[in-house]
């Protein structure tokens, strides 16, 4: 280790060199260093936990947290400490030199503050605010105090654009010269609706280009992303999934490995565990990853429902009307559909469970669910519609014979296969192999399924950590139950994880339980 306090020449302070160190803490989607607290690094640049550090080795740079420890064990005093996700943004290898020095602090906190006041900010300020976010010069402090502000100040139009334009300018922006390029979203709040992964084979077994990035699940049991992880490699390199994408015509990817919209997957780091997912920063978020990933035409769903994330009508239109104007001020075209939230899509809720779900509607399965088959047929037929071949009100048909010719199903193969197959030592990934059942208290139909409680039990059961635990549905809306009759069954790995969700259940089951009169109507645009 060589400490230098000052450069003889120019007077200025060198960078102090460590020894790299791995620490193996998942810090997740936050840059954390670790130093020892008597090296002399810290006495020397007068270090302070939680400060931000600028880290360089072989040309490249990272900003990271800081934090002291004193065990020596996990770093000595010779030694830089770089959590996981810090280590591998870097790229080097442990033992090199690595300088450290105090970073330059960020120059949109002025911008942050006037946020946090209740301020409407400008254009500029959500660029610097986006481009300090991406470049983790902000704390996970600063970033929480920026997605409340957001949430509880409710960003105008206006603002919703600039924040859009902000995140889908940072980072790769890929272009796929042609036109149009298609893809599909859906708002979320509705477990089990894993239209994607049918809609992304048909429409690329169609031709059609669809480069589907997904994020992880913020506040679900999955997400697109975390179900297709069951299958295949969901974390591709920029190169490679430009390269699959330009051979399958589709892709079933996580975004943030691929750079797009980085500042998007840093704020879902806090969105998250604060279960926020606020109207703005939900569009900004969906449109900014579309316009990245180089989209021209975005399919989007908003499911209502007494326990989805849209609970009227009214509501839908206003949140429909948003992500128009947006869209229309990006470039973007866009197609809106109004679904039908009453209840999960699909029979499972976790990973492994829909990843089943889609095998068997691909595969044309007679026990395949037949509201997500029927659920993704539709919304592929809207997409077919934007190829200007295709005239309007022909794309159900097409995507139909699609779907039942096999053609779909070749298609999600040659996908799997690009993106990197998960083996598996059976035809199907395992299920976690604790279960318990939940029984119906009385002879009824089914009149109501709690969306939020279904969900929150899959996550108490382990999902989506744990691919195979979750949620299976054995009953839906408005079918006739039994007294002692199973409504579904809970898997999960741990005990810890079943009793959890167990005891969610006994509070409240999700089901409710009465007359066919009783179901509630939903009103769709489809």
């Amino acid at each position: 280790m060589s400490i230098t306090s000052s450069d003889s020449l120019s007077g200025e302070k060198a960078p102090v060199r460590l020894s790299l160190r791995r620490v193996a803490i998942d810090t997740y989607r936050e840059n954390v260093a670790y130093l020892h607290r008597d090296c002399a690094a810290c006495r020397a640049e007068g270090f302070q936990a939680l400060a931000k550090v600028e880290i360089r080795v072989n040309g490249k740079r990272i900003l990271a947290s800081l934090n002291l420890v004193d065990d020596p064990s996990i770093v000595a005093c010779d030694e830089l400490g770089l959590s996981e996700d810090a280590f591998a943004q870097l790229g080097a290898e442990a033992g090199v030199a690595a300088a450290i020095s105090q970073a330059e602090p960020a120059v949109s906190i002025p911008a942050l503050h006037r946020k946090i006041a209740g301020e409407r900010l400008q254009r500029e300020d959500f660029q610097a605010i986006v481009r300090d976010i991406a470049e983790h010069r902000y704390s996970k402090i600063e970033l929480t105090a920026f997605v409340v502000a957001c949430n509880q100040g409710e960003l105008d139009r206006e603002e919703v654009y600039f924040l859009s334009d902000a995140m889908a300018q940072v980072g790769r922006r890929l272009d796929w010269h042609e036109h149009p390029v298609v893809d599909k979203h859906c708002i979320g709040g509705i477990p089990g609706n894993r239209t994607s992964m049918l809609v992304v084979p048909i429409v690329a077994a169609h031709g059609m280009l669809c480069p589907k990035t997904s994020s992880r699940a913020i506040t679900s049991p999955s997400g697109t992303a975390d179900t297709m992880e069951v299958l295949a490699n969901v974390e591709l390199p920029f190169e490679q999934l430009s390269e699959m994408v330009r051979n399958q015509r589709g892709c079933l990817a996580w975004g943030g490995s691929s750079d797009l919209s980085p500042a998007d997957d840093v704020l879902i780091s806090v969105e998250r565990p604060l279960s926020i997912d606020s109207p703005g920063q939900m569009v900004a978020s969906i449109l900014s990853k579309k316009i990245a990933a180089g989209s021209t035409h975005l399919l989007l769903d908003i499911p209502i429902g007494p326990t989805a994330k849209v609970r009227s009508m009214a509501e839908a239109q206003r949140l429909r009307k948003l992500f128009e104007f947006v869209a229309s001020r990006l470039g973007l075209t866009l197609d809106v559909v109004i679904s039908d939230g009453r209840q999960p899509v699909g029979n499972g809720i976790g990973p492994v469970l829909e990843a089943r779900d889609v095998m068997q509607v691909l595969q044309n399965d007679p026990q395949a669910p037949d509201d997500l088959r029927q659920k993704a047929l539709r919304l592929a037929g809207r997409m077919l519609e934007f190829d200007p071949d295709v005239r309007g009100g022909d794309g159900y048909a097409i995507a139909r014979d699609i779907l039942d010719s096999g053609r779909a199903l070749a298609k999600m193969h040659s996908i799997i296969a690009a993106q990197g197959a998960r083996a598996f030592d059976h035809k199907q990934p395992p299920l976690a192999a604790l279960t318990y059942e939940v029984l119906a208290e009385r002879d009824a139909v089914v009149i109501a399924i709690d969306n939020l409680q279904l969900a929150r039990i899959a996550r108490l059961a382990g999902a989506p950590k744990v691919q195979g635990a979750g949620v299976d549905l054995l009953h839906k809306l408005g079918e006739p139950v039994r007294c002692g009759e199973p409504l579904y069954r809970v898997h999960a790995e741990f005990p810890a994880d079943l009793s959890f969700a167990r005891q969610a259940s006994e509070r409240a089951s999700g089901f409710s339980l009465g007359r066919p009169e009783q179901i509630p109507s939903v009103y769709v645009e489809f």
